[in-house]
């Protein structure tokens, strides 16, 4: 039985070897034309090096100017100077008019999307999400805005809450400036 089992082994491995194509060596016959830039493309990273190089005074001077309130403080750990910056997070909640027909609420949606997309492209809007249950909090935006007004008024003009289907409750909120989700 152990003879045979090496017989068949052996005879796998050669069929194996003998059996494979050699596809590898396929034959490019195309000219490559050849592409000459003069100019070092500029890379995402180098813009976010540039954009960094303000002052952590500078941006919170900027920032206050802009109507934004900023306060700071020095991490203990790093030593960095941390600025935190008030925004302001919409709670889309279910609304009271949920009588749209498929069709009707499936443009609504995608009204809401886009809003949500024009607000974050504008620079409005940092993060929306919709929550994954089937709770009455149906998602959230965080506005970055300077005040209460501006984010109540950016976020009611959403087509979704303009027609009853989400109500929005918003609350101030602090994080750090520059940070990001992980």
């Amino acid at each position: 039985m152990v003879k045979l089992r090496q017989v068949l082994f052996s005879s796998l491995v050669v069929c194996s070897f003998f059996g494979c194509k050699n596809e590898t060596t396929t034959e490019v016959n195309a000219q490559i034309p050849q592409v000459v830039n003069s100019k070092k493309p500029e890379l995402e990273s180098d813009k976010v090096l540039k954009e960094q190089k303000i002052s952590v005074a500078d941006l919170k001077k900027k920032l206050a100017a802009d109507g934004f309130k900023v306060f700071d403080y020095v991490d203990k750990m790093t030593q960095d100077t941390i600025i935190m910056q008030q925004y302001f997070i919409a709670f889309l909640k279910e609304g009271p008019i949920r009588n749209q027909n498929e069709e009707e609420a499936a443009l609504l949606q995608e009204e809401h999307l886009a809003h949500l997309s024009k607000m974050y492209n504008l620079g409005f809007a940092d993060i929306s999400g919709p929550f994954d249950d089937d709770g009455n909090i149906r998602g959230i935006t965080i506005y970055n805005v300077p005040t209460l007004k501006i984010a109540d008024s950016l976020a009611n003009s959403d087509p979704m809450v303009k027609e009853g289907r989400l109500t929005i409750e918003i609350h101030p909120w602090w994080a750090a400036k520059g940070h990001h989700l992980r």
